[in-house]
């Protein structure tokens, strides 16, 4: 025998109808929200690897800068002329009365005195200039895609999937949360696995380390196709095959 639910009329039917509506929208979207495994990333990747080591294992004298690395720079007795700044996609970093200086695979002594040579040719005398690096990009892992606040992130230390999700605020509305790819650098290759952040949530999969370099795509319905195409451009191998993106 088929049971139907029947709502009598006046406000409490309406409102019984209203709920039942309600319900039936936040089922579709949770349902829609889980999305579904799929694409060419291969899943369930027990032997991901290591990345390979930073060219720099610690941030010492012989570092040399990267693009987007933060630096401190401090002028002595020149408070205008000091401060963060943030070496840009060019190699540059743009410093008050001196304009654009070339920071990018230098060290910060060669930078400091690259500075002060600038500074003592037509502003200061025997200016004191200190370099320091703020933050390097080669301590963070960039998450992007479908979260809240995708972007790059420090690694301080052991950090997990769910971790580095949660550095970016989480998933957004319309982000597929059994669709998440990890791209690493290892033994010189672009390797890539992709994992089930479902499952891991349910303790069926394990949550993978995630390690500086790393980055990591959530698909989701609204991933740009800008995205899509930059990631098809770069010759990234598969542990197990090619895969397109």
């Amino acid at each position: 025998m088929t049971s139907v639910l029947r709502f009598g009329p006046g406000r409490a039917g309406r409102f019984c109808r209203l709920a039942l509506l309600l319900s039936l929208v936040c089922l579709a979207a949770a349902c829609a929200g889980s999305g579904s495994r799929g694409g060419p990333i291969p899943y369930d990747v027990s032997n991901f690897g290591m990345p390979d080591p930073p060219s720099t294992a610690l941030l010492n004298a012989d570092y040399r800068i990267a693009p987007l690395d933060m630096l401190t720079v401090t002028i002595f007795n020149a408070p205008a002329l000091s401060g963060d700044f943030q070496v840009d996609l060019t190699g540059n970093i743009a410093m008050p009365l001196i304009g654009n200086v070339r920071a990018v695979d230098r060290t910060t002594d060669e930078l400091r005195g690259d500075l002060a040579r600038q500074l003592g040719a037509r502003y200061l005398v025997n200016p004191d200039v200190t370099v320091g690096i703020k933050s390097s990009t080669r301590r963070n892992l960039t998450v992007d895609g479908s979260v809240t606040s995708p972007g790059m992130f420090p690694v301080t230390g052991p950090t997990t999937l769910i971790q580095a999700i949660a550095m970016a605020r989480g998933l957004d509305e319309n982000a597929n949360a059994r669709r998440i790819a990890i791209f690493r650098q290892v033994q010189g290759q672009r390797m890539a696995a992709a994992f089930d952040l479902v499952s891991i949530r349910r303790g069926e999969a394990e949550d993978p380390a995630v390690y500086s370099g790393d980055i990591i795509v959530v698909d989701g319905s609204r991933l740009a196709a800008q995205r899509r195409e930059l990631l098809q451009s770069i010759p990234i191998f598969a542990l197990f095959r090619p895969f397109l993106f």
